[in-house]
């Protein structure tokens, strides 16, 4: 399985879909539902071709004369992603790119057998999943000539898949859990109101996201920059043979800063950050970004002269941010639903269910019902998940004590039902995923006691330093059997909190390293202001919009190591219209 990131990307086009049972249930929608659904050229197109094809595959084909080759579908979904796009991009000052995008994407998922057992059980997971570009005009008959390719394209899979899979079962022993391939769920109906195109001015962002970016200018030793501006406005249509219909938009408006140096010792150096709205309108001034954009540079400019750190292995504080991204990684991933089943998951959470597992003062929970945390856009938000399912709040830790996991429809061992946590990104399989993952504490400090408490903790073990994480970019976290259980997170900033009294010192090149059952025990307190951290994960059901809320944290114990160094020399060539800098020797003669 690939390594899990949330490094600040675009957001990527996310998506969303028995006979006469099909049929009643379309019938047996109220009327003002029905008077809804059918404005819907798009969602109509989508609902009779569905309709259509879960009626007549494995039942009017040639091979269906051969009763052991009578395969038809006991599931069918549609679901289509259309989205319109804004981008602007400048560096130094200048535009690179400015364009505007309309596209849409169906993905069409076919289940042959039943949900014991069907073509997508175990590693043929993701073969359940076929996609295809639609029209954009809403023209019926392209529409449903375009599904009705990806539908049989999907069918002939789905049918290579289901008869491996049957093999397999005959010649592999018994599998730890035996929990079906799919869950039963009541079908959901929710036509909201399509969003509309990216309201901007886009003339008037060029010119804000260029003087911006020509801030860097003013930093001779910022080598490569980019300030990236990214609408996307979103409507995401499923339709399913169970009877559910969902319409459901999305709106988000971001803004990328990111900026690169390298130290005179080769080692690359980098600094982002990421401002994110529901629209343009929601993000900071640009009095405001111009700061940010200031402090981001100095920041580079302080990290190019700042001591490569050493192994550590000591007490250290992670600010709100940091400790953010910190459990997203450590313990979010583990506590996904398909990582406690299959012969190749760690499963390190699987058995630990009713034990402690976090300190008795923390809890956390998944919610992506919830859009703002005091005033701040969570982008992990949405009302229903990928698989049409209603978004809910689901209470993973209480006081410590594991309770629940991370639910797509696929079944784990006690818990046979989705929590609205089926998550992908077009052309993927859904899976257990994070929303909006949100840490408290009742054990808190003022951020000024928790520095006393972190000197009192590296004196008390005879340390000259504690470590503070103030900023973190990203992380990966290792959840397969064949791989030690590890995680590694990346800071931006750290420094060094001497215990003798001298002022902090900045210091490069960290990586925080270590296990999860072992990292998560050692925290011994929490500030009393929690921080957002937004962006994006990748993972195997593609990349996804994420948050994660906590406070900042004290830990007895934190192991680091050193990053790559690198052997890239500074530019030889000097950079255009910066002051040529004497030689070394000349200046110490």
């Amino acid at each position: 399985m690939p390594a899990h990131s949330n490094a600040a990307k675009v957001r990527p086009v996310s998506r969303y879909f028995a006979g006469a049972a099909f049929a009643a249930l379309v019938c047996a929608l109220p009327a003002s539902a029905t008077a809804q659904q059918t404005t819907s050229a798009l969602l109509d197109a989508m609902t009779s071709e569905l309709h259509r094809a879960f009626t007549s595959l494995g039942r009017q084909s040639p091979a269906a004369q051969e009763p052991d080759k009578q395969l038809p579908p006991y599931f069918l979904s549609y679901a289509v992603s259309d989205a319109s796009m804004v981008s602007i991009r400048a560096q130094f000052g200048a535009l690179v790119t400015s364009s505007a995008n309309h596209i849409r994407i169906a993905d069409v998922q076919v289940r042959l057998g039943d949900p014991a057992l069907d073509n997508t059980h175990d590693s043929h997971r993701a073969s359940a999943v076929n996609s295809v570009l639609l029209p954009l005009t809403d023209d019926r008959e392209a529409l449903v000539r375009s599904l009705w390719l990806a539908t049989n394209a999907g069918y002939g899979n789905a049918i290579d898949n289901f008869l491996r899979v049957k093999t397999e079962a005959q010649v592999r022993t018994k599998e730890e859990d035996p929990s079906p391939d799919f869950s039963k769920e009541a079908p959901q109906v929710h036509l909201g109101k399509p969003a509309p195109p990216p309201a901007v001015n886009r003339a008037a962002w060029e010119q804000r996201v260029q003087a911006l970016s020509k801030i860097f200018r003013e930093y001779p030793d910022v080598y490569q920059n980019i300030v990236d501006l990214s609408l996307q406005n979103e409507t995401d249509y499923f339709a399913s043979s169970e009877g559910s219909r969902v319409v459901e938009p999305h709106l988000s408006a971001r803004l990328v800063v990111a900026a690169m140096t390298r130290a005179e010792d080769g080692m690359n150096l980098f600094r982002d950050q990421t401002f994110e709205a529901e629209t343009v309108d929601g993000l900071p001034s640009q009095a405001e970004l111009e700061a940010a954009i200031r402090a981001l540079g100095k920041s580079l400019e302080a990290l190019r002269k700042a001591p490569v750190t050493e192994p550590f292995d000591g007490p250290a504080i992670l600010s709100g941010r940091a400790a953010a991204v910190f459990f997203h990684e450590v313990l979010g991933h583990r506590l996904e639903g398909q990582r406690q089943r299959g012969d190749e998951e760690g499963q390190t959470f699987t058995k630990q269910l009713g034990k402690d597992v976090l300190p008795t003062f923390l809890s956390v929970a998944d919610d992506p019902t919830i859009t703002t945390f005091h005033k701040t856009w969570l982008s992990g938000s949405y009302a229903y998940d990928n698989e049409g399912e209603k978004a809910q709040r689901v209470n993973l830790i209480q006081d410590g004590v594991l309770k629940n996991f991370l639910m797509s429809r696929l079944p784990i061992a006690n818990f046979s039902n989705s929590n609205g946590h089926g998550r992908a990104q077009t052309g993927r399989m859904p899976a257990g995923r994070q929303g909006n993952l949100i840490v408290t504490s009742t054990k808190t400090e003022s951020e000024a006691a928790l520095r006393r408490q972190l000197i009192e903790e590296a004196k008390k073990q005879g340390k000259p330093y504690g470590l503070y994480f103030e900023d973190i970019s990203s992380g990966f976290a290792v959840t397969t059997r064949s791989s030690p259980q590890a995680f590694q997170v990346i800071p931006l900033v750290v420094w060094r909190v001497y215990i003798d009294g001298r002022p902090d010192e900045l210091v490069r090149g960290v990586s925080i390293v270590g296990t999860p059952l072992a990292a998560l025990k050692r925290i011994l307190a929490t500030s009393d202001k929690s921080e957002v951290f937004n962006g994006e994960c990748g993972a195997e059901s593609g990349t996804i919009p994420v948050s994660a809320v906590a406070p900042a944290m004290l830990l007895s114990e934190i192991e680091t190591q050193r990053q790559p160094q690198g052997t890239a020399r500074t530019p030889i060539l000097p950079i255009p219209g910066a002051p040529v800098k004497a030689p070394a020797a000349k200046e110490a003669q």
